[in-house]
């Protein structure tokens, strides 16, 4: 029985994890963010605004 509790903890861990996950960058997109996690923080041509 321990087992299967386990195995409901991590899978909880996870979810909590991945609704994280989706909930930063739904948050990111909406106040209109192009890159997010950019290794470039932002300097690169199309956070700028500049053409492609």
């Amino acid at each position: 029985m321990s087992g299967l509790l386990a195995d409901i903890l991590i899978i909880a861990i996870l979810l909590v994890a991945v609704m994280g996950a989706i909930t930063y960058i739904y948050k990111e997109k909406k106040k209109g963010r192009h890159c997010i996690g950019c290794p470039m923080a932002g300097s690169c041509s199309r956070c700028k605004g500049a053409p492609h």
